[in-house]
């Protein structure tokens, strides 16, 4: 690792290249990975520059919260700045990265600005895919950010409204239909909660309709719910959805999707409200490095997670696709992007002293949580598994923990107990297209 060539800030050049002889890491993407980066580089020589498009750290475990209405945005969402304001070495900038010349050793900014690293990190997760099928993406809008949740909260609350009024039976059995496509962990809670806020918190709110009539189809193409689960979890939690209402589609791939409904193989479900949870494509992040990619584009690392041909850039978290040393993958989660920041930082102060790197990079299984209602959840931790009432407990624990600052833990808890004891949710709230609530 050299020093930065060109410091100095110029025409086109970013309000990063200051003048400054220390080494400059530039982390590209401020989620769980990315901010771990910047932890676990605290208190060494270099300076940091933190990029997003966005000015806040999303806890994304519990954005489906938001899109049914049980917390508001502002509870699982932190100003980036705020989280590193006590960090004089780490400088944050609003901005969308559009491309990387590695041979300068230079990020490319929106707008013509570029950025002069010595270190680079890619920590710029992914979206959700549509498996060559982007057309679906305006009628089964998937859910990876706050906009996304803001917008299918608003779908989902405005089907009740616009059902309230609709003369039309037909119609009205459609829009009171809600499809959520994809049974991995987001799929299983989204249904789940989507069934519950029916059955549980709006039936005293309307007049004109029964929200208990409500019809929620879980569709998956796989055989099983939760197939990253042991089959007895993933069993359970089929049983736990059906019990609270929610019809369970197995086996069964989407072969259409538009403003009416979606096709489920030969079977045609009319449907107001999808949501699409069934898969992810990275960032543009190989493409920018000019690296191996998987089908789903996720940046081919080395086990080092550095890029092919470039000790001097990583990539960490939902956009790379790599495995542990004994072959087994490592998952697209909160805590292996954690821990992968974690490494990338130590293995950067080891390159700044002289020592080698250490050992390739290894996932150590923190255990899969998943909600299924607010007093059922599947947990799977390798040497023992539980359900229900416990991984519920265990569940809301494990998130509250992770939960950045006092403020937010309390509200959480606040929302949560008054959901378990009066079934209100305290964010229905239909905003404006993707505006913040």
């Amino acid at each position: 690792m050299t020093s930065d060539p060109d410091p100095m800030p110029g025409p086109g050049r970013s309000p990063g290249d200051r003048p400054d002889a220390r080494h400059h890491v530039v982390v590209v993407g401020a989620g769980f990975g990315g901010l771990e980066v910047v932890k676990a580089l605290k208190g060494a020589p270099v300076r940091i520059t933190l990029i997003d498009q966005r000015n806040h750290h999303l806890f994304q475990p519990l954005l489906y919260q938001v899109a049914t209405a049980s917390l508001a945005t502002s509870e699982i969402a932190w100003p980036i700045r705020a989280m590193v304001r006590d960090r004089p070495d780490v400088l944050t900038l609003l901005a969308r990265v559009i491309g990387v010349d590695a041979d300068a050793r230079r990020v490319e900014l929106e707008g013509g600005q570029t950025l002069a690293y010595d270190t680079l990190v890619l920590a710029t997760g992914a979206r959700h895919g549509y498996f060559g099928h982007d057309e679906w993406e305006p009628f089964a809008p998937g859910l990876k950010t706050l906009e996304d949740a803001v917008g299918i909260r608003r779908r989902i609350l405005l089907a009740f409204e616009q059902a309230e009024s609709e003369p039309d039976a037909s119609v009205r059995i459609a829009l009171l239909t809600f499809v959520v496509i994809g049974a991995g962990p987001t799929g299983v809670e989204l249904a789940g909660t989507i069934a519950e806020l029916a059955r549980d918190t709006l039936p005293s709110d309307f007049r004109n309709i029964d929200t208990m009539t409500a019809r929620v189809v879980l569709a998956e193409a796989a055989p099983r719910v939760l197939g990253g689960y042991r089959p007895p979890l993933s069993a359970y939690a089929q049983r736990a959805l059906e019990r609270i209402g929610v019809e369970v589609r197995l086996g069964r791939p989407v072969t259409a999707c538009d403003a009416d409904g979606v096709a489920l193989g030969d079977e045609r479900i009319a449907a107001r409200t999808l949501i699409w949870a069934a898969g992810v494509r990275a960032s543009q992040a190989a493409q920018w490095v000019h690296a191996p990619a998987d089908p789903a584009g996720r940046l081919k690392v080395l086990p080092d997670l550095t890029v092919p041909g470039r000790s001097d850039i990583f990539a960490i978290g939902d956009t790379v696709n790599m495995a542990n040393p004994d072959g087994s993958a490592v998952p697209g989660i909160a805590p292996a992007a954690k821990q992968q920041g974690e490494y990338v930082g130590r293995s950067i102060r080891a390159c700044l002293s002289g020592a080698p790197r250490g050992e390739p990079f290894r996932y150590r299984d923190a255990g899969s949580l998943a909600q299924i209602g607010k007093r059922s959840a599947v947990a799977d931790f390798g040497w023992i598994a539980l359900r229900g009432s416990p991984a519920w407990w265990l569940w809301g624990a494990a998130h509250i923990y992770f939960l950045v600052g006092v403020r937010s833990r309390l509200a959480v808890v606040l929302n949560w107990l008054w959901l378990h004891f009066r079934n209100q949710r305290a964010a229905r709230l239909i905003t404006q297209g993707g505006a913040d609530s």
